[in-house]
């Protein structure tokens, strides 16, 4: 059971299981039992763990496994991966039965198949949830609410009700209790306050180094929110991160699904200026992200990848921690700029993470190629008969005055079972009348095929496309854009006597 909900509790599926059992003179001999645990994998599942373990061991003492419902056994993203934990069971001769379903688990063909729909209804109720799910933290962001993670050393989470007044601060590991509150962030005990500042004015003015800095507070006796020493590492996340300017930045980092953790580029973050109180003056914010660019310029491309590859004799591997902690070099988001991602600079020095990043160089390409694809579409309007106008700023694309649009390019992905997905984000911020989303092919390479998304029937920021997704989405779905140019043509009507 991952929340406390009254159809899933523990006791409510116990309830269902020993009618089951009793129904059918079963004797339960043992129960095994996850309360609060996610079913998208075996992480944190330590009884079915346990179950597993038993039942691989050839001496587990029952003959039948009672789960009250398919979802129940997992909400596998892969719908084989809780097939073949069922595999390892009838291999051992125990027999899985799912109490609450309106099928026996009897090897039949109606009941596999059954089953295998059953699992993957299981798995894409988990994702669509995750997609709500994040589509609503994204507009609480916007509006300036906090959501989730620690509020790091100066700062402090304020708990505020529905109409905006403060109720109490919560302390490290505390959650609000209410769903209609929400949490800011606001500047901590004043002493922590000005040793935020005192950090920047070392830095910016007197250009004292980030291990230094460290030092010296070390030197003071001084502990970061987590009671710990400074590091460099921790005084350059301090230099580096927006929340001290006031802004609320979230999505730098995702684990959807549980399925792979990304760091996520700049453009993927979701971003409101100016939420919360400021510590810092931004302009002071601006010079130290400008001295940490500048003190890398004097080096030259050769000299920056010795000095990485030095790093990677001395730890063994690479990371944008690995390098930030080291005062002997430049920061990472330094190779960033100078290589164009980590990754390149990565392979410069023959080192190959064990992550696939291959991703972050297909996305730039893409952004590289979207102004082309604009002229495209402009062009196609305009040779249609529209009068089309470009907004330089946004790139918002106004047609004869009627309405505007948007082109996005998304990326062909693959989920673990080596299917094709695309993510598309809507600009919800210009709010164009139809975004025109180019879905790639499987090398992105060229476009795949075309999506004409009209504002009013799109309700999410976000969508996860697969290669077939049903009327609701695949009714927008065009092999060219002819649709969309004839949308710009013009019309002649005779004149009525």
């Amino acid at each position: 059971m991952s929340t406390e909900n009254q159809r899933y509790s523990t006791e409510n599926q116990l309830a269902a299981i020993e009618r089951f059992a009793e129904a059918r003179n079963i004797e339960i001999v043992r129960v095994y039992e996850d309360a609060g645990k996610s079913g998208l994998n075996l992480e944190g599942r330590d009884a079915f763990r346990r179950l597993l373990a038993d039942v691989e061991s050839g001496s587990a003492g029952f003959g039948a496994i009672l789960v009250y419902d398919v979802s129940r056994w997992g909400r596998f993203q892969n719908a084989d991966h809780g097939a073949h934990l069922e595999f390892l069971c009838a291999r051992a001769d125990i027999v899985v039965h799912y109490c609450a379903e309106q099928f026996e688990n009897d090897g039949s063909i109606g009941s596999n198949l059954l089953k295998t729909v059953k699992r993957v209804m299981a798995g894409e109720y988990s994702r669509e949830l995750s997609v709500k799910v994040f589509a609503g933290q994204c507009r609480l962001v916007e509006k300036g609410y906090r959501q989730g993670g620690m509020a790091g050393y100066g700062l402090r989470r304020l708990l505020i009700d529905a109409n905006g007044e403060r109720k109490a601060e919560l302390a490290i590991g505390e959650r609000k209790s209410l769903q209609t509150d929400r949490v800011i962030l606001v500047p901590g005990p004043s002493e922590e306050v000005e040793v935020i500042k005192r950090i920047y004015q070392l830095f910016v003015d007197l250009r004292i180094g980030e291990l230094e800095i460290a030092a010296q507070l070390n030197g003071e006796g001084i502990l970061t929110d987590l009671g710990r020493p400074w590091t460099r590492g921790t005084v350059h996340q301090v230099l580096t991160n927006p929340k001290y300017i006031g802004d609320n930045v979230f999505n730098r980092v995702s684990f959807k699904l549980k399925m792979r953790r990304v760091v996520n580029t700049q453009e993927h973050w979701v971003r409101a200026r100016g939420a919360f109180a400021p510590i810092v003056d931004p302009a002071v914010f601006e010079r130290a992200a400008k001295i940490v660019e500048e003190r890398s310029r004097r080096l030259s491309d050769d000299e920056l990848l010795e000095l990485l590859r030095s790093l990677l004799r001395a730890q063994g591997s690479l990371s944008s921690i690995v390098i930030d902690e080291r005062e002997d070099m430049p920061s990472s988001s330094v190779y960033r700029n100078r290589f164009g991602s980590l990754l390149r600079a990565y392979r410069l020095v023959g080192y190959s993470p064990q992550r696939d990043y291959r991703y972050v160089e297909i996305n730039q390409r893409l952004r590289a190629m979207h102004p082309d694809v604009v002229t495209v579409v402009v062009d196609g309007l305009r040779a249609a008969g529209g009068d089309v106008h470009v907004d330089p700023a946004t790139g918002l694309i106004d047609v004869n005055g009627e309405f505007t649009t948007s082109v996005v390019v998304a990326r062909c992905g693959e989920t673990r079972g080596a299917s094709p997905r695309w993510r598309i984000r809507l600009d919800t911020g210009l709010a164009p009348d139809i975004t025109v989303a180019i879905r790639m092919d499987s090398g992105n390479v060229a476009p795949l095929d075309y999506y004409l998304l009209p504002r009013l029937d799109m309700t999410a920021p976000k969508l996860r496309l697969a290669e077939n997704n049903g009327l609701s989405l695949d009714g927008y779905r065009f092999e060219t854009l002819d649709f969309l140019f004839s949308l710009a043509a013009r019309a002649r009507f005779e004149e009525a006597a």
